[in-house]
């Protein structure tokens, strides 16, 4: 049973990638958008008005974008039934409890002509917030389409309606169950909305130290795959927070926030009668950048300046290109996992530091923000969004973090004795190839993670996510984790006894689908 729900969770995670996977475009498009007109946003250059307009148009439909996500990358065999599903389903919610229908239904003309006591009830029960960026209805939605297509995808109608059998059923299906789904929550959005928005409230109340607690678990969930399920609380508007999205914003943000007449409706902070948004948005993605930018990259070169002497070469390789990939890009895992598990405590001390520097970053009030991750890349295109505060002290924080890292890394690892890559009696056979070179051995890497985990006929199940390729095999027993490891891989995870997960890095979408071709699970 909990080998079943650790891979339920972990599949739930790896297709939450796909609706955030989407995030860097409007990243891209805003970031150049408002370097373009820092002042107008878009309203003295056609140009950065086409491009914050075109970013507006994925973070003003994320609602739709994760249901369709979800429900692609849960079915079964990621058909485009289980999408349409998704989008028939969202759209049936979206429709029969939107604002103006339960006003409808309620005998109400205009919900925006109450006051008094009838306006505060009406705002309490969260009806505004059904719209094209409820995340958490698209979620709903997109387990209940994928449910639908993984039930009902092979089944077999009466030869009279032998046209609608199979994946065709599944669409309808989904529709009747969506207008169900409408009616449970017609009643109980009123409680979901009034527990979620109350707890939204109490995290952002917790100030810097709820912004430190976040950063600290965000990072001990990084083994597990389930830190993407974290990160939408409080990075999409699933409580409220959806920081992202109000970063990305910027100018929309500003405004929302000059027209915020109470809690409910500010974007932001809600205190005095004022909503601040400026220092305040963005604090859940800003302690970040030092510490992927500056403190893991030292910690790297902590680690390879520990190694043995006859393995300094093959270990730089390694940090090196682990390092680079977690400055430019935020991209964190290979080098997180290079010593992970050889060295539980740097990990536990990595994730203390991290939860530290958000904290910080949220009590001075210095703000930035990514539409992937906190890597250079974002820094500088987060810069000049007009929202962005005093971004550039996050620079300074990320060299006394880089300090910090490299003290506490080298002296740990040599007083602790630490196994760390290029240390130990096993260092050889643990580290050997890598350096994994992608495209070059790509065939021979597959071939020997096929070998490692016991062949094509011992793996049930073949998967990937954003750097690691997940799998789950009949026989533990016939794995062999060194082998896997002469493939050059970053890491190999056991979360169960059947699960495997073999880190790879940004190449790992090409790694999968050489060894699906390799075991004849691509046709």
């Amino acid at each position: 049973m909990k080998d079943k729900i650790m891979t339920a969770l972990q599949r739930f995670g790896k297709a939450l990638m796909g609706a955030v996977a989407v995030m860097p475009v409007a990243a891209i498009l805003m970031g150049i958008g408002y370097w373009l007109d820092p002042v107008g946003w878009g309203a003295e250059n056609w140009f950065a008005g086409v491009l914050i307009s075109s970013g507006g148009a994925i973070l003003d439909n994320l609602g739709w974008i994760f249901a369709i996500a979800l429900a692609f990358g849960l079915a079964k065999d990621s058909n485009g039934a289980a999408a349409l599903s998704a989008f028939i389903g969202y759209a049936t919610v979206t429709l029969l409890i939107s604002p103006t229908a339960v006003a409808s239904y309620k005998g109400i003309e205009d919900p925006t002509a109450l006051e008094g006591d009838a306006a505060v009830k009406w705002a309490s029960q969260g009806w505004d917030a059904i719209n094209d960026k409820n995340v958490l209805i698209g979620i709903a939605v997109g387990l209940l389409a994928s449910w639908c297509y993984n039930k009902f995808h092979k089944t077999q109608l009466p030869d009279f309606l032998a046209f609608f059998s199979g994946r065709r059923l599944v669409p309808i299906v989904a529709t009747f169950l969506s207008i169900a789904m409408a009616g449970v929550l017609y009643l109980l959005w009123p409680l979901v909305y009034s527990v979620l928005f109350n707890f939204g409230e109490w995290i952002q109340g917790l100030g810097a130290i709820g912004a430190g607690l976040y950063g600290f678990v965000n990072r001990l969930l990084i083994p597990t795959g389930l830190h993407h399920a974290l990160n939408s609380i409080f990075w999409f508007d699933v409580i409220g927070i959806d920081d992202i999205a109000k970063f990305l914003g910027g100018g929309a943000t500003i405004a929302a926030a000059a027209q915020a007449t109470d809690a409910a409706t500010c974007p932001g902070l809600w205190e005095n009668g004022v909503c601040e948004v400026v220092g305040v948005v963005g604090r859940y993605q800003a302690g970040f950048f030092p510490v992927m930018m500056f403190g893991l990259p030292a910690a790297a070169l902590a680690m390879y300046l520990r190694a043995d002497t006859k393995q300094r070469k093959a270990t730089g390789s390694l940090m090196l290109a682990a390092a680079l990939a977690s400055f430019f890009t935020g991209v964190t895992e290979p080098l997180e996992f290079s010593f992970m598990f050889l060295a539980p405590v740097l990990y536990v001390v990595h994730a203390a530091l991290t939860g530290i520097s958000v904290a910080i970053a949220a009590a001075m009030q210095w703000t930035a923000g990514f539409g992937f991750s906190a890597g250079l890349v974002d820094m500088v295109l987060s810069s000049q969004n007009p929202i962005a505060n005093k971004w550039y002290m996050l620079l300074v924080q990320g060299i006394v973090w880089a300090i910090i890292y490299f003290v506490v890394f080298y002296f740990l690892i040599g007083w602790l004795n630490l196994k760390t890559p290029g240390r130990g009696e096993d260092t050889e056979k643990e580290d050997a190839g890598a350096t994994f070179s992608g495209d070059k051995n790509l065939e021979g890497s597959a071939a020997q993670i096929i070998k490692g985990l016991g062949g094509a006929d011992n793996i049930a199940d073949l998967d990937y996510c954003a750097t690691r390729l997940r799998v789950t095999v009949k026989d533990n027993v016939k794995v062999d984790e060194s082998e896997i490891k002469r493939a050059g891989v970053a890491g190999i995870i056991r979360p169960s006894q059947t699960a495997v997960q073999v880190v790879i890095g940004p190449k790992v979408q090409f790694v999968h689908d050489e060894v699906a071709r390799q075991t004849g699970a691509l046709t």
